[in-house]
């Protein structure tokens, strides 16, 4: 059984809530990321914001980057547990048409899942079939 462990890349870093866009869109620029989690003053994972969140729902409506700040743009939040398995995360990354998704274990960020890892995951040998990934790719792709 492949796991969102399996497949996830580790070390994901997190935004923290009251930072600004501005230096979650540096965060970005230097890790070559296009999401970041934001934790909480706790440390646990409370939203997730994209570099088209910034551009769209900040830049474009005249709003300022450096006031605003990452949680005012966090949104609702999809996460899979570590130890799920890969049909778990397809399903709730189609169902929601997402493109990445934080994993956790013990209410603590370990890692992201982009459609990259699941692509290469799937190169890998990780136990993806052909078909799971026509239907992921359909999913989020297709029906925007």
């Amino acid at each position: 059984m492949t796991t969102a462990r399996d497949i996830m890349h580790g070390g994901a870093q997190c935004v923290r809530a009251d930072q600004s866009l501005a230096d979650a869109a540096r965060m970005m620029r230097d890790m070559g990321v296009g999401a970041l989690p934001i934790c909480g003053a706790d440390e646990k994972l409370s939203g997730i914001i994209t570099d088209r969140d910034i551009v769209v729902r900040c830049i474009a409506e005249g709003k300022d980057p450096a006031m605003m700040k990452a949680m005012d743009l966090g949104g609702h939040l999809h996460c899979v547990r570590a130890d799920d398995d890969m049909d778990v995360v397809l399903k709730k990354m189609e169902e929601h048409q997402i493109r990445r998704i934080p994993v956790i274990h013990e209410e603590r960020l370990v890692g992201m899942i982009s459609e990259a890892d699941i692509a290469m995951g799937h190169r890998e040998g990780n136990h993806l079939t052909d078909r799971q990934i026509v239907e992921f790719m359909d999913s989020v792709y297709m029906k925007r």
